[in-house]
């Protein structure tokens, strides 16, 4: 999942080498925290937060697949 999340970003962003995916396991969840450059932000998020919304439902389809919970947070 990490990797697909990071390969989504890098495609979107002017600046792919500031493109970092941390990944937090805790109680059978995982959360994959997406860092972008400040720049970049609007890129990932997009118009209405339609971008983010449409990485998390891939995201979240993909780790259903393998019956896994993973949520995705874009932080700054």
């Amino acid at each position: 999942m990490k990797e697909l999340l990071a390969y989504v970003a890098k495609n979107l962003v002017d600046h792919p080498d500031a493109v970092t995916v941390n990944q937090i396991d805790s109680d059978g969840e995982t959360v994959l925290e997406l860092h972008v450059a400040q720049e970049d932000m609007g890129k990932v998020i997009g118009r209405q937060g339609r971008i983010a919304k449409e990485i998390r439902t891939l995201i979240r389809s993909v780790a259903q697949r393998s019956g896994k919970k993973v949520f995705v947070e874009i932080v700054d």
